[in-house]
């Protein structure tokens, strides 16, 4: 399962008075296709359910190990909020800025606010609470390992409903990302309502069947 995280980060603030502190993750960067996604996640601070000492990065995990976890958090009553952002916002706004709206999203869907975030890798400059940006936080803090299985499940769920609205993908095997299988059919079909039309790859055919269409229709003019 790899290196396990720790409570380190959420010690050093609970000793400087901080009470709830909200673990930050995101998913779905780097897919062609469906949303980014993401987390925010308050862990008890005393009183751990067993269950937390299994948390681990999301990619770590079985998908019935992140299922298992997620299931636990809900049913335990566990604080989360989710933040979902569109494939179109991505490709008007860029993928890290729809990562940073995705975030503050999530900490706006929690149930109580957070007075202190951790956040894996990047820092939230709009949401004005104090904060802190952790390189690999999803492998070094609780919180964050939380909201990595949350945003990851979350986005896995929403893919299968997805594939029902645009079968013939395999949106609900690849989940969006780039694999051979998803550039095969991107190739052979097109892409759907869901592609990021500003990742390369998508680009690449859009452009492709742009120059085909071309060439059609200059062959069909040139025609007597």
């Amino acid at each position: 399962m790899g290196q396990a995280p720790t409570f380190a980060e959420e010690e050093k603030l609970w000793a400087q008075g901080y009470r709830l502190i909200a673990g930050i993750d995101e998913v779905g960067r780097g897919p062609l296709a469906g949303p980014v996604v993401a987390a925010a996640v308050i862990l008890p601070r005393e009183s751990w359910p067993s269950w937390v000492y299994l948390l681990r990065d999301s990619k770590q995990l079985s998908p019935q190990s992140r299922e298992f976890l997620f299931e636990c958090i809900r049913d335990d009553g566990i604080p989360f909020g989710v933040g979902f952002v569109s494939h179109e916002v991505i490709d008007e706004r860029g993928i890290a800025a729809a990562s940073r709206l995705a975030m503050r999203y999530a900490v706006e869907g929690l149930p109580v606010p957070p007075d202190f975030l951790l956040i894996d890798y990047v820092r939230l400059p709009r949401v004005h609470l104090p904060q802190r940006s952790i390189t690999n936080g999803d492998g070094l803090s609780f919180s964050i390992a939380a909201a990595s299985i949350v945003a990851k499940v979350s986005r896995d769920r929403l893919m299968l409903e997805l594939d029902r609205e645009y079968p013939g993908y395999g949106l609900a095997q690849h989940k969006g990302y780039g694999t051979p299988g998803h550039l095969e059919v991107l190739q052979r079909l097109g892409p759907c309502a869901l592609h990021r039309r500003t990742f390369a790859p998508v680009q690449a055919v859009i452009s492709e069947t742009h120059r085909e269409w071309q060439r059609i229709f200059c062959r069909d003019v040139r025609q007597p």
